[in-house]
């Protein structure tokens, strides 16, 4: 049985007559996606389960090169209420600020190039200026990512030396990103004090000695701490380090540029509040708050600032031309501490009122036939989001969201097919519950979002 089954196994060539001229993969990995086929197939033969014939195995090939041939990276509809989502990118960019990217990034730019003097240039210069103007800092620098941004300051400062943490600011965020391994890393050493709901200026004073290199001050950005607590403000803290003088690198994690509270958001640490307390170095996302591209920010005093330049770590940090151009653009966004353009699309959808939300869930509901609303169980509901990444912690911000109770289908199964339809729609399940937040959906995604459950 399993003699003739083997015989209905197509050869790689055969395989290769069928494919598209037109496929958009190299010839490498068409290759080796046919093999790995035919491996499994014939492992069913030899197991006397195959029942496809040559042609209906060489179609399914053929279709799973036609799948693989399409860009893994989609654009999707954000329906979990997550604005600052990990999983999707983190900070969302507006069409706009991408457009006047790509039109500075056709062909070449002067990315380290000075067109007034002819000479080089320091790619830098590009938003060092705006960026510590905006934080009210001395000087600035951009790297790859945050945790980049704290490696390398504690790494510049202390390497071979102490650094002074609270052990109730030894935090973990996502990704395992440990504080303490961070210290680690840096290849310091790492001296905590006080305890972990506890920490007095004292602490840090009885552990500074001449192997002290730095103290790090790290924002418990992802969860707060209640009751019989303490922890010594970042202006004591400076005072501190100043009359000791070790540099104070503040790890603030999420980085807002604007009063939060006056966007009608919850409150988070100001970048130029931090700076105000006279913190040495003060660290934060480009792609939480911020609304930027991933990338880690640096600013605080010219002369720490400038040490950690010259770190030679700094050039397997530093960013690229993408990344400093998506930067320049957002920076410009920014008006005053207050006012900031809608171009700011992270700051846009996080500022959405619950009422326009839930009108904007009326249309969606107009807009769907009858018979469609009845058989998915549609209905829309006032919800709670989270800013995500970190950001704003523990609360929540108003929002709307289409709940879906499908009579035919389970949720488990409607939420994939979301996901995996012509327009990927990704939503949360809680209970025997499916939900499609509208607090992340793009004002533009509405149609499609539309059309996604009309294919339902």
């Amino acid at each position: 049985m399993s003699k003739n089954q083997l015989q209905q196994l197509p050869s790689v060539s055969e395989v290769l007559l069928e494919v598209n001229k037109d496929t958009q993969l190299h010839i490498n990995y068409i290759n080796k996606i046919i093999k790995t086929e035919i491996s499994q197939f014939r492992a069913e033969a030899k197991a006397g389960k195959l029942k496809l014939n040559r042609k209906e195995i060489i179609d399914l090939i053929i279709n799973e090169i036609d799948r693989l041939a399409k860009p893994s990276m989609k654009n999707i509809i954000n329906g979990t209420g997550v604005v600052l989502h990990t999983g999707f990118g983190r900070a969302p960019m507006s069409k706009k600020v991408i457009a006047n990217a790509t039109k500075k990034l056709e062909g070449y730019v002067n990315l380290e190039f000075d067109l007034d003097s002819g000479k080089r240039g320091e790619r830098q210069n590009h938003i060092n200026e705006l960026l510590s103007a905006i934080c009210g800092s001395e000087k600035s620098l951009i790297v790859n990512n945050n945790a980049a941004a704290v490696l390398i300051a504690l790494n510049t400062f202390a390497e071979g030396k102490d650094v002074i943490v609270s052990r109730g600011q030894e935090v973990e965020i996502g990704g395992s990103f440990r504080i303490p391994d961070m210290v680690r890393k840096s290849h310091c050493n790492l001296v905590e004090v006080g305890t972990t709901n506890r920490t007095h200026l004292k602490d840090y004073e009885k552990a500074i000695t001449k192997k002290t290199g730095a103290i790090l001050w790290a924002h418990t950005s992802n969860y707060v701490m209640q009751g019989f607590t303490k922890e010594v403000s970042l202006s004591d803290l400076a005072a501190l380090a100043k009359k000791k003088r070790i540099p104070l690198v503040a790890d603030l994690g999420s980085g807002a540029l604007v009063d939060m509270t006056k966007m009608g958001l919850p409150p988070e640490e100001l970048v130029a509040g931090v700076v105000k307390t006279g913190a040495d170095i003060i660290t934060f996302s480009g792609d939480k708050l911020l609304g930027g591209p991933q990338s880690g920010l640096i600013v605080g005093k010219k002369k720490y600032v400038n040490k950690i330049h010259k770190n030679a770590l700094y050039r397997t940090y530093r960013c690229d031309k993408w990344t400093i151009v998506l930067m320049e653009e957002i920076l410009r966004t920014y008006h005053s501490e207050e006012k900031v353009s809608g171009d700011n699309l992270s700051l846009k959808l996080l500022t959405t009122s619950q009422k326009t939300l839930m009108k904007r869930g009326e249309k969606i509901l107009t807009d769907i036939p009858k018979k469609k609303i009845k058989d998915l169980g549609i209905s829309l509901v006032e919800s709670k989001v989270e800013a995500g990444s970190g950001s704003l912690p523990v609360e929540t911000i108003p929002s709307a969201a289409l709940k879906f109770n499908p009579k035919t289908i389970s949720v488990s199964k409607l939420a994939k097919i979301f996901r995996t339809g012509n327009i990927p729609v990704v939503g949360y399940t809680k209970g025997n519950t499916f939900y499609i937040d509208l607090k992340a959906v793009l004002p533009n995604q509405v149609i499609r979002l539309i059309q996604a459950i009309q294919d339902v």
